[in-house]
């Protein structure tokens, strides 16, 4: 029997820094609602969905780099979030920057949350591959210092059982590493859900640009066809605060197939009914892990 699971990957255009995390929210619940009305069991969002994507831009005012950060989860805010995906019954993956105190010690974290149908965080996952810098730029169009603001991820990656089976997490650069798929699939995971914040083009490398696109999807078809999981990849898209952001949010099969992609750089939900059984018979036939790896063989030279 097939085990089927009505995703919604919910694309987030543009947020300004004048917008507020109650009318952020505001937005985040009428796709829930939207993805409740058709259907789904799991609604995904973007990576640091609840604000403007801030290491677009330099700040040194720790308590300004602080507003960007939510110190609880649900807070005062995303409560409204929690309850109305517990009356839905609808779970969701929410991207968010993340205060913390560790060991006496601040940090700040790039994370995501997996929510179950009884508004339950069953899973958390930060950050691991931060890109960029850890210091300003100058003379770059727009600044990429995820290195200056966030610490990197200290939970592994890691999956959870949940909506009917193994689920994993990781964001946005983590996607174009091929450890990170691999890592999950080894684990067992069926579906994994990431969100993006991507600028269409790269200071650092202004001749790759024409290949954003391209790139993009890639990493996440390559790394679903190559381990055997459904990947859910959903953009924060749009022109946001001066920087041009790609869309292509999608939902992608075991196969490497896209099934579902939206069509804007907006606010846009697509849906698709994932059988997680698909992942299964990729896994047992065309790859097989535990018989056809050859770990003893990799990075030795054949003479």
């Amino acid at each position: 029997m097939s085990r089927i699971v009505t995703i919604g990957a919910a694309q987030f255009g543009p947020v300004s820094r004048a917008e507020s995390r109650g009318d952020v929210v505001l937005r985040l619940l009428g796709l829930l609602r939207e993805g409740h009305a058709r259907g789904c069991d799991l609604v995904v969002f973007t990576e640091v969905a609840l604000t403007a994507f801030f290491p677009h831009w330099y700040m040194e005012d720790p308590a300004e780099i602080d507003s960007y950060f939510e110190n609880e989860m649900p807070g005062r805010e995303t409560q409204l979030l929690f309850d109305e995906a517990k009356k839905l019954g609808v779970g969701f993956c929410l991207g968010y920057a993340e205060l913390a105190e560790e060991e006496g010690q601040k940090r700040h974290f790039n994370t995501s949350i997996l929510v179950n149908k009884r508004a339950e965080i069953v899973g958390k996952y930060r950050k691991i591959h931060l890109p960029g810098y850890d210091a300003f730029q100058p003379g770059h169009a727009y600044q990429n210092l995820e290195k200056y603001y966030f610490d990197v991820g200290n939970l592994g990656f890691r999956v959870w059982d949940a909506f009917g089976g193994r689920i994993g997490l990781c964001i946005c650069y983590d996607r174009r590493w091929p450890e990170t798929y691999r890592s999950l699939a080894l684990q067992g995971a069926e579906m994994i859900l990431l969100g993006y914040n991507t600028p269409d083009s790269n200071p650092a490398n202004p001749g790759s640009n024409h290949l954003a696109n391209f790139h993009n999807l890639l990493t996440m078809q390559a790394g679903a066809y190559q381990n055997c999981a459904w990947v859910v990849g959903v953009a924060k898209a749009g022109v946001e605060e001066g920087v041009s952001q790609i869309g292509q949010s999608c939902i992608i099969a075991p196969s490497g197939e896209i099934v579902a992609m939206c069509a804007s750089l907006e606010d846009e939900l697509i849906v698709a009914q994932c059988d997680l059984d698909q992942a299964k018979a990729y896994r047992e036939t065309v790859f097989n892990f535990e018989e056809n790896r050859r770990v003893e063989y990799y990075g030795k030279l054949v003479e």
